[in-house]
């Protein structure tokens, strides 16, 4: 994936700030710090990299300078776009012979493994409620889980 993250100019772990802008919208830094499961200060390098790339833009807040909100631009819309586009391309590559039984069966088995690391690690077990009868009634499209830091998250 750092190849191909290389060929959009971004190094790992820029798009995960990307994706998590794109999907949550304008957030602030210790929001986002959350989302990604790093300190405050990580986020805040790479937002800067991302600002000068002209990818996010930051705001203070008007009632609270302190106060430092955090969103995407056009181009970093555009970026993000691709960021998932590159992430199907993955998982077409690594799932290419898997069925759709085969594919909702590793789903199943990624979340749980996630929450079992979550539970470990104390993180944050949003997202972990769908049962395994609700995953197995899902339709043909199969999401895969969004990273978000060291842990896939759902």
């Amino acid at each position: 994936m750092g190849d191909k993250l290389a060929g959009l100019e971004l190094f790992a772990g820029q798009e995960q700030v990307l994706q998590a802008l794109a999907s949550e919208g304008k957030m602030t830094m210790g929001e986002l710090a959350a989302i990604l499961r790093v300190r405050p200060p990580t986020a805040s390098k790479t937002v800067s990299r991302l600002a000068a790339m002209k990818l996010v833009e930051r705001h203070t807040e008007a009632g609270d300078a302190r106060v430092v909100r955090v969103k995407l631009t056009k181009e970093g819309k555009k970026k993000a776009a691709a960021i998932d586009d590159l992430w199907n391309e993955v998982e077409d590559e690594l799932l290419a012979d898997f069925d759709l039984k085969d594919r909702k069966r590793l789903r199943k088995l990624l979340k749980r493994s996630a929450k079992n690391l979550a539970k470990l690690t104390g993180a944050d077990l949003d997202g972990f409620d769908i049962t395994d009868d609700e995953l197995d009634e899902t339709d043909d499209a199969v999401t895969p889980p969004v990273v978000t830091g060291p842990i896939l998250a759902a």
